[in-house]
């Protein structure tokens, strides 16, 4: 199929440019020895696993479905970390899962013994309390009263034994001189303890595949942990990996005037692409600029009920008009994982744009998709 042709609203994962982004982490891990794994809850397009799976070493995940979707899809090494884990579910994660991650001491006490008897690995994660974020709370782990991880105040250790790794999560879209930042504080409040493990999680939020990511950093941290204290380093990226891998094509409806040009499309901000409401984020849209850079400016609109949900106000150099298709970048990450059908709204196709060209759509989602979620 061609790309002009492919139904609207979809997401369209890039095979080349996900494959440069693959060989970008695989460089760090060859020249580092570290494991990287994919983060599913950024990315989770499987049908891309049979490729990602020629790079990386495994997946990350935070819950018992994901964690299936690696061990499914992938079968390589499978992690896992939840704030707290359901008696229902821990017996499958642990079957399933190499590294179960805990946040308390409480919940090693709990679940510990069957992931020691069943042969897997133990994680703990911490809390450094460093934040090196700002204005973002939502997406920072460190921020005061965060339920994310052991803080040195509540770290037990008479309790370590059995536990081989720590973990810690407390990057967002950020450098690697953030990371080393945070390692400056772990080392300062944990470091009499990590000589004791085996492993450390660096977790995720390193956007290692941005243009202007310091990439010789990123290799110092991981030595740094290697050469001083014998650990071996993983990281779990999800942004990454696929990073400006991806669109999001859609279709103008209709115009109209309410003190500026609005243009309403088949795709929401609200349903399609939530980080646009909820961080704030301004997608690119290829072909646009600024506000009044370009001749016409238009307020880009959903169709669902919510008066919040537009996506940005973009300019172009000539007017939009009913039928136009209007593409958005790095739509595959945090757009499929995150996606609802509220007001009932078709979620996008998911298509495949193959190193050949040619465009395959993988899946089509209908009423019934919608339905399903109901009762």
């Amino acid at each position: 199929m061609r790309f002009e042709d492919l139904p609207t609203p979809c997401y369209v994962v890039d095979e080349e440019l996900l494959e440069n982004n693959l060989k970008i982490l695989a460089g760090v891990m060859e020249r580092t020895g570290a494991s990287i794994i994919l983060a599913q809850k950024a990315f989770s397009m499987y049908t891309t696993y049979p490729l990602i799976g020629k790079y990386l070493s495994g997946t990350a995940s935070s819950g018992l479905y994901e964690a299936r979707l690696g061990h499914e899809e992938m079968g390589k090494e499978n992690h896992v970390f939840a704030p707290a884990y359901r008696d229902d579910q821990i017996d499958e994660i642990i079957s399933i899962c190499d590294h179960i991650i805990f946040n308390s001491f409480s919940q090693v006490e709990k679940y510990g013994a069957k992931v020691l008897a069943a042969g897997k690995k133990i994680g703990l994660r911490i809390n450094p309390e460093c934040s090196t974020q700002v204005g973002h709370d939502i997406y920072n782990p460190c921020a005061v009263g965060s339920r994310f991880g052991v803080t040195i105040d509540n770290f037990r250790p008479d309790q370590l034994e059995g536990i081989s790794g720590l973990h810690f999560h407390t990057l967002c879209q950020q450098n690697s001189d953030d990371l080393a930042t945070t390692l400056d504080a772990i080392e300062e409040k944990f470091g009499p303890y990590l000589s004791k493990m085996e492993w450390i999680n660096f977790g995720g939020g390193h956007h290692i595949t941005r243009e202007d990511y310091d990439i010789p950093l990123l290799e110092a941290c991981i030595k740094r942990m290697q050469t001083k204290y014998g650990l071996k380093v993983y990281l779990e990226p999800g942004e990454a990996v696929a990073l400006n891998a991806g669109y999001l094509v859609t279709t103008v409806l209709d115009t109209m005037k309410n003190g500026m040009d609005i243009a309403i499309l088949d795709t929401s901000a609200s349903c399609h692409m939530p980080d646009v409401l909820e961080m704030p984020y301004r997608p690119p849209l290829f072909g646009s600029g600024e506000p009044d850079e370009k001749a016409y400016t238009y307020r880009l609109g959903g169709p669902t009920c919510l008066s919040g949900d537009n996506i940005g106000d973009y300019s172009f150099d000539e007017p939009l008009k009913p039928g136009d298709r209007l593409v958005f970048g790095d739509m595959a990450i945090y757009s499929m994982v995150k996606n609802t059908t509220f007001n009932g709204m078709p979620l996008p196709a998911l298509v495949l744009k193959e190193k050949s060209g040619d465009c395959k759509v993988q899946h089509e989602f209908g009423y019934e998709d919608f339905k399903m979620r109901l009762a």
